[in-house]
């Protein structure tokens, strides 16, 4: 694949996920709950059926996000500065959420699943929170996934088959205790500020 087209592959991982945004932002929710660091949506959504795989090798299913709430991230080990920068924050994140007993899963999804074994999914996600879930599957299995989020990814070629990156989005996706799609926080995060909204709303009465 030449250059260009890697480039057309990464324009139109950005637009989408644009589009996802501009529709996100339309979706505002009205329950009394104000957000200074993302979206809420208005509506939650359902997340299609999927069936990915944990570190431990046991299965990951719409069953592990219900019954408490996630935020969901969507990445690869071999990422240069957004997914560990992304990770080193929710880190901090959830050292706060521990004070305030607010309790929060962590997912990381890795879209990379031929480089990204689960031994070593598992080493890179619990450097940063051994709490924190690190899952990957087959690549159907996590376009569904990332349908269902509004997440996009994809592969674009380097120099050699192994040099290859993965385009991806960076937003942290909500996911309520129904195992629904609740909202959106897109980069650059505030800590403070997402701390300060996540306390409220996995406080609230819902």
């Amino acid at each position: 694949m030449k250059p260009t087209k890697a480039i057309i592959i990464g324009v139109i991982a950005a637009l989408a996920a644009l589009a996802g945004l501009v529709v996100a932002q339309l979706m505002l929710t009205d329950r009394g709950i104000e957000v200074s660091s993302g979206t809420l949506l208005k509506q939650p959504r359902s997340i299609e059926a999927f069936t990915l795989r944990d570190t431990s090798g046991a299965p990951f299913d719409n069953s592990r996000l219900a019954g408490q709430w996630s935020l969901v991230f969507a990445g690869f080990t071999f990422c240069p500065d957004v997914c560990p920068n992304t990770l080193g924050v929710l880190k901090s994140l959830k050292a706060k959420l521990d004070e305030a007993q607010a309790p929060l899963q962590v997912v990381f999804v890795s879209v990379d699943p031929e480089r990204d074994s689960l031994d070593r999914l598992g080493t890179y996600v619990h450097y940063f929170d051994p709490r924190f879930v690190g899952v990957t599957g087959d690549v159907a299995e996590l376009e569904k996934l990332a349908r269902s989020m509004s997440l996009v990814f994809a592969k674009v070629p380097g120099t050699t088959p192994d040099s290859y990156t993965m385009d991806h989005s960076s937003a942290l996706v909500l996911i309520n205790p129904q195992g629904q799609v609740f909202g959106y926080f897109l980069p650059p995060h505030r800590l403070d500020a997402l701390a300060a909204d996540l306390v409220s709303l996995i406080r609230s009465p819902s």
